[in-house]
């Protein structure tokens, strides 16, 4: 387990890792395409790269030596990525739009080590190519897989956006970190398999942008509407919807453009939010026949007490008469913005608890 206290954020140490990093020395190139590589997400590949998108998506190495490198080139320079060495230490990676080669670590002690790229980061911050990595070492080894996969589909508190602001909630994305929002936490707990697609702002009926999340969830490439992702590829165990928050907030506002585009001049009715919220679903259990389904609300507003939201989500799920789909309400943080990391860790261990307590896998 990674503790608070070895998180390396100071904005000098990410400077080093990306400066230092342009005359990294390697004996031996792995390719993106090298089988021992651990991906996690929805990651595209090309003839030449890796493409990372996703909020979450990783790429992990185990190797023999005392030097690693990674080849990567961001779309727009926003990306921040945690660099994790042998699932303890992590500091923070900032990306240059230029293609580079980025020093992960040096000196290490002799012997095995892992070397973990975790995007801390929105897709709308831009993609990112990886090219591969570089080691300063003699031997690559597999990484067993996984047996068990979650994916959530969420919005701005599933990417974790904000947790670690502590004096606001600013929308500058080096605050912005999915390592520590509760979807992970709950995903490493479990030692799955992680698929995070999420945007903040989204909702299902109407968001604070044009895009809808039935209009995003298949995508691969969520920048492009013609990018479909393979729902075969990785069937979950289990999937988490959190979602409606954003809807619960632009139902009552008439004049939001957004509110517009979407209903016209009249709220939504009850029956209409509780039809979309069941209708997404279905699309959900269409692509996973086997999965189990955790509709969960929380832990801003929309769990408040006195809030109808609940009340629609269960609605919704008494319709589908689905064994395999569930509810849980994480209680109202009774804070200003967005969940911080100990808020987003409350969350965790809410969801953590229903899962050991309710589903089998």
């Amino acid at each position: 387990m990674i503790s608070m206290k070895n998180i390396i954020i100071s904005i000098a140490l990410l400077l080093t890792i990306s400066i230092v990093g342009c005359n990294s020395i390697s004996d031996q190139f792995i390719d993106f395409n090298n089988e021992n590589i651990e991906y996690m997400g929805r990651i595209g590949k090309t003839d030449s790269t890796a493409e990372l998108y996703w909020s979450g998506s990783s790429i992990k190495i185990e190797f023999e030596g005392t030097a690693v490198s990674a080849i990567l080139k961001d779309e727009k320079g926003k990306n921040y990525f945690n660099v994790i060495i042998d699932n303890d230490s992590i500091a923070i990676l900032h990306l240059d739009s230029v293609k580079r080669t980025y020093q992960l670590a040096a000196e290490l002690p002799k012997g095995k080590h892992t070397v973990q790229l975790f995007k801390r980061t929105e897709w709308t911050s831009g993609q990112t190519d990886f090219f591969g990595f570089e080691i300063e070492g003699s031997k690559v080894f597999s990484i067993p897989s996984k047996k068990r996969t979650i994916e959530f589909y969420g919005n701005s508190i599933t990417c974790g956006y904000g947790v670690e602001d502590y004096a606001g909630d600013s929308p500058d994305s080096i605050y912005t970190n999915n390592y520590n929002s509760y979807a992970a936490v709950t995903a490493r707990h479990f030692d799955a398999n992680y698929y995070c697609t999420a945007r903040s702002g989204i909702g299902i009926t109407v968001s604070w942008f044009p895009m809808i999340m039935k209009e995003m969830y298949y995508r691969l490439n969520p920048a492009d509407e013609n990018s479909h992702w393979d729902f075969s590829k990785a069937p979950p165990d289990i999937v988490v919807i959190n979602l409606f928050q954003n809807d619960s907030w632009l139902v009552n506002r008439p004049n939001n453009e957004q509110f517009k585009n979407r209903f016209g001049t009249k709220k939504p009715t009850k029956e209409f939010i509780i039809n979309s919220y069941r209708k997404f679903v279905q699309e959900i259990r269409i692509q996973y026949p086997a999965s189990s389904i955790i509709c969960m609300l929380g832990n801003m507003d929309i769990t408040k007490e006195g809030s109808v939201w609940p009340t629609y989500v269960k609605g919704a799920v008494k319709q589908l008469n689905d064994k395999k789909i569930h509810t849980l309400f994480v209680p109202y943080k009774n804070t200003p913005g967005h969940p911080e990391v100990e808020e987003q860790k409350a969350m965790a261990n809410s969801l953590i608890k229903y899962i050991e307590k309710n589903i089998k896998w």
